[in-house]
């Protein structure tokens, strides 16, 4: 089968490989759409990251690996013990691609997004969506409505990634919410705000472009990253001494310094970007207001399930987020080099596998 198989630094090979085999408790999907990913860019320009270099202590694997972790699909198999009356061969479904070890005591709390030794299908080894087959665990396997289609199904994992972000605040109908980036995730926590109802969403990013969308996706105020004074006006337009939280999706020392002035006292700012690098940090920013600063990693079952529900319901409508749909083939130059040389406008670059 085809697989897209990542060594290294700007190596990624379309391959073919030995179609994997469907385990106990496993389900075989075929991939129907695959979203290109951020990590899967810091992977390409930089990596491997999270990639493994030595045996990861779930798949037991090592570079080459086959990427692709925000997928969707439909069912080809079903593996020993797994129940013919929850799925069936042919079903449409979302892949949740966290792996975990379910023995740790993240796990055993039910935190399996932090498991210490966790990682991710698709990055982590274990198969993953770029290919024509992968084998996943059965929990970790989530069905979905008929009236969802694949390509949107694909947009379920950045959307679950937004979900739990705005889990971890206790975020009302009536609160100003100030998004600092409005890359993917940035978006799409706009798009997890308005499914809230949430009255009041600002956004505040540097790009042209990426501003357009922001408005598109029903950001109620687009500010400038530079030439406006951000907390200044989002303080004028909260009507308090700040806004109620910030997302802060940048993870740039200035992002940092912005969100912790321009959080209300006894707000909260939620930490949602990868850091690549130490910085400085005053934590009197947020001791002066007895501010909360919350870091999120990744998602849980719940959260793919919460978005599901939204994008059934129509609470949710991330059309305008599919921006390109490219084959398999084309994976690198029309995928990867192009989100890296034109990421101010596009948003999600789909992989149609079955092209």
């Amino acid at each position: 089968m085809r697989a897209a198989r990542y060594y290294g630094k700007e190596d990624i090979r379309i391959e073919q490989i030995e179609e994997p085999k469907c385990g106990k408790g496993q389900i075989k999907i075929k991939p129907a759409f695959v979203g290109i990913c951020g990590t899967d860019l810091h992977e390409y320009l930089g990596g491997p990251t999270f990639a493994p270099t030595s045996p990861h202590p779930i798949t037991k694997e090592t570079i080459p690996i086959t990427l692709g972790h925000e997928f969707s699909g439909t069912i080809s198999e079903l593996g020993e013990g797994v129940s013919s009356s929850n799925f069936k061969v042919g079903q449409k479904v979302a892949v949740q691609p966290t792996l975990c070890c379910m023995t740790c005591n993240a796990c055993k709390r039910g935190a399996e997004n932090v498991c210490t030794g966790g990682g991710f299908v698709g990055l982590s080894g274990g198969g993953g969506g770029l290919s024509d087959a992968v084998c996943v665990s059965q929990d970790f396997v989530v069905p979905l409505p008929e009236s969802v289609g694949l390509d949107i199904a694909a947009l379920v994992e950045p959307l679950s990634v937004a979900w739990h972000a705005i889990s971890a605040a206790p975020v009302e109908k009536d609160d100003t919410v100030l998004i600092l980036g409005g890359g993917p995730i940035g978006l799409a926590i706009v798009q997890c705000l308005r499914a809230k109802k949430v009255k009041t969403i600002i956004v505040s990013e540097i790009a042209e472009a990426r501003q357009r969308f922001a408005k598109d996706f029903g950001a109620h105020h687009v500010l400038h990253s530079i030439n406006d004074k951000v907390v200044e006006k989002s303080a004028e337009i909260s009507g308090k001494d700040g806004v109620d939280v910030v997302f802060d999706c940048a993870g740039v020392p200035a992002s940092l310094t912005t969100a912790c002035q321009a959080v209300k006292a006894k707000g909260y700012v939620v930490n949602v970007a990868i850091w690549e690098k130490p910085i400085p940090f005053q934590p009197n920013m947020l001791g002066f207001r007895e501010a909360q600063y919350r870091p999120v990693l990744g998602y849980q079952r719940k959260d793919f399930e919460a978005v599901i529900e939204c994008l059934a319901s129509g609470a949710m409508k991330p059309e305008p987020m599919i921006t390109r749909r490219i084959r398999l083939e084309d994976l690198v130059d029309q995928g990867i080099k192009n989100l890296i040389t034109n990421k101010d406008k596009e948003v999600k670059i789909l992989v149609d596998i079955a092209s």
